[in-house]
């Protein structure tokens, strides 16, 4: 019975991770949205500056702005990818509980 109860408790966080991913996804999303937005703002900046279009792909990523929002997405993709893994993890104690029922339930029926 502590296997089974084990595997609920496996199954409730599971459900909580799911959900837990909807809202890291949408966090990654609206990061990576931010990120893309004041890169073109940026670089459309440069531009109307007069800097030579070879020269904004190598300065673009150090501007401040820009370098700050792409940590963010950068952050928001790792959570996003961590939490990801974990639901992973629990699917695998759970089939790993599973086969170990099945064993033990196998094991008992061929005893009696």
């Amino acid at each position: 019975m502590d296997l089974v109860n084990e595997i609920l408790g496996l199954q409730r966080q599971l459900t909580a991770s799911i959900g837990q991913l909807k809202r890291n996804g949408v966090a990654f999303a609206e990061a990576e949205r931010n990120y893309k937005v004041e890169l073109n703002k940026r670089v459309l900046d440069l531009r109307d500056e007069k800097m030579a279009v070879t020269l904004i792909s190598l300065i673009i990523h150090g501007e401040k702005s820009v370098a700050e929002l792409r940590l963010k997405r950068d952050i928001a993709k790792t959570i996003y990818e961590t939490n990801l893994e974990h639901i992973n993890a629990t699917k695998l104690q759970i089939r790993i509980i599973e086969n170990q029922i099945s064993r033990e339930w196998g094991n008992g029926k061929n005893v009696t």
